[in-house]
């Protein structure tokens, strides 16, 4: 392995922007090699997948490759396909007929910036380029069968199995009353789904993961996937639409169910703060190669923004 970090002490910073600075690069060789047949399309989904943003996604592929002794370079194209389905759902997910958004990563959401038109086919064409990407793994040295399993991945946890069953289940949910257990499921999909399948897809594509090792990455994932969705409705509450780059307040704005509304804040803050914990315990086995996945769960529950 070619040792990314050259400190003997891990510092998460120091790991995130080396992160955001590979995906950003990724991402626009990619975007920018697409024919100029569409130039506008092209332009909007551009705006939609370069505005910076936290990076979640691909930061969680690049660290789980890592926990697995990998090169970030072998983790390049999964991050790149994780961050353009996240890209897509977010350009869907700000449109009129969805949360109404006029701003994301504090500019203004891509049907404010284009129109809803050229909004909708964005989406439509960062998704597809996603699994475009997935199906040339084997430049880099995965097996067919890994790459298949791969995709398999993505699109359960893109879909009607995972994040878009999450949204329409949030949407249907607007004015209504939910359990926690309703709430921890909805959430399950529309956030946890990606969010597993990013950690999953980082140790993949590394060919070294036992299924043991899965398995733990996968009770990982869930529990963080929960607590970035904690934190955000914490966020939605305590925050500002400057801190935020989105509107703030928006989900009271359309009486959604939240972990604040249900737990109140002291008891949302305690749940997210549990759900770091457990994250971190089912990473036991693993040794200091994790210590980015350990630093990101601590992370998530501790953001502004």
């Amino acid at each position: 392995m070619t040792n990314t970090m050259t400190s003997t002490a891990f510092v998460l910073k120091d790991f995130m922007l080396v992160c955001q600075q590979r995906i950003q690069a990724a991402l626009s060789a990619h975007l920018e090699a697409l024919p100029s047949s569409a130039a506008r399309l092209r332009s909007a989904m551009q705006y939609a997948s370069l505005q910076g943003g936290k990076r979640v996604r691909p930061l969680l592929v690049y660290a789980a490759a890592r926990a697995l002794g990998e090169d970030l370079a072998k983790a390049d194209i999964a991050a790149c396909a994780v961050e353009l389905v996240h890209c897509y759902s977010l350009v869907h997910d700000d449109l009129p007929a969805m949360d109404d958004d006029a701003l994301r990563r504090g500019i203004p959401t891509v049907h404010i910036a284009f129109n809803e038109a050229t909004a909708i086919l964005a989406g439509d064409a960062l998704l597809s380029l996603a699994f475009r990407l997935l199906s040339d793994l084997q430049s880099t040295g995965v097996s067919d069968a890994t790459s298949l399993r791969m995709i398999n991945q993505l699109a359960a946890a893109s879909g009607y199995e995972g994040m878009v069953a999450g949204q329409s289940v949030d949407f249907d949910a607007m004015g209504h009353t939910l359990t926690l257990e309703q709430l921890e499921n909805m959430h399950s999909l529309k956030t946890g789904a990606l969010i597993s399948a990013s950690v999953q897809l980082g140790a993949l594509c590394t060919e070294r993961a036992t299924e043991l090792q899965l398995a733990a990455l996968r009770q990982y994932s869930h529990c963080i996937g929960l607590a970035f969705q904690v934190q955000d409705d914490i966020l939605d509450v305590i925050s500002d639409t400057a801190t935020l780059g989105k509107t703030q307040g928006a989900d009271q704005a359309l009486n959604k169910p939240t972990y604040v509304s249900l737990l109140g804040l002291e008891g949302a803050t305690r749940k997210a703060r549990e759900l770091c914990d457990a994250a971190v315990e089912a990473l036991r086995n693993f040794d200091a190669n994790a210590e980015a996945l350990r630093q990101i769960a601590l992370y998530i529950v501790e953001r502004k923004s």
